[in-house]
């Protein structure tokens, strides 16, 4: 396996570790259901799609190693990331080191897309509704338990700025019927939706809930968050209040 070799080249100062799948705490901690999924230390540096595998409902249309099987250049981008990856770690530098492992965007999501939704409610929910407002984008799932803890926060963070931040939680993966169970349970202020394969697709690279996507007041893509760290809520709060003070 590549990234084995690649581990192999620290002489003992990295350690590779292969975890069976639904056996792995940080699999489930980033809610991943698919695999392979590379992490290094508790960072996520590549998704299946990043590969460019693709589950049921999802186009197989990228992915930043991709084409993977039998390419020598995509291979070895992977091996450069993965090394620099590690080197950072070791030098101590891991804010670096987590921004290196985001996944790359797609196309449509330089942008708030301009993808129809509606909410469970019936309403719209337009991109020109947003305009002026910080957006923050939530993928979730009704059987990630993650999930719940950063439903639970965004709703503090929405109760704290008012309208000048709008929530979109889409659910992803998940039955209807258990998304407005617990949508009522719940009982937050967000703005509620199904995030179906189209819509999810216009966001770009969703591998893993929650991931949270940041726009600022003009609609541009400002940040973004896969799975749920430690780190998470002091990264997105730092990033928010910077971009609500502008």
């Amino acid at each position: 396996m590549l990234a084995r070799s690649v581990v192999s080249g620290f002489d003992g100062k990295a350690r590779f570790v292969s975890e069976n799948y639904g056996d792995s705490s940080l699999a489930e901690r980033y809610g991943v259901t698919r695999y392979p999924a590379i992490f290094v230390d508790d960072i996520l540096l590549a998704t299946p799609n990043d590969f460019g595998f693709f589950g049921k409902g999802e186009d197989g249309a990228g992915g930043r190693y991709a084409p993977w099987v039998k390419n020598a250049d995509s291979q070895q981008r992977f091996r450069a990331d993965l090394t620099r990856m590690i080197d950072l770690l070791l030098a101590g530098n891991k804010d670096a080191a987590r921004a290196q492992a985001s996944p790359s965007k797609a196309e449509g999501t330089a942008a708030l897309p301009a993808v129809p939704i509606t909410d469970l409610y019936g309403k719209r929910i337009a991109r020109e509704d947003l305009a002026g407002k910080v957006v923050l984008v939530e993928m979730w799932a009704t059987w990630c338990p993650p999930c719940r803890g950063t439903l639970g926060w965004l709703g503090e963070l929405r109760r704290k700025y008012g309208d000048k931040l709008a929530i979109v939680a889409l659910a992803v993966q998940s039955d209807e019927a258990q998304v407005r169970k617990l949508v009522g349970e719940l009982n937050l202020p967000l703005m509620w939706a199904i995030g179906t394969p189209e819509i999810v697709r216009a966001y770009g690279d969703v591998s893993a809930v929650p991931t949270l996507l940041v726009f600022d007041r003009q609609g541009r893509a400002a940040a973004s968050y896969f799975g749920a760290p430690p780190s998470l809520h002091k990264e997105a709060e730092t990033k928010l209040a910077s971009l609500l003070k502008k």
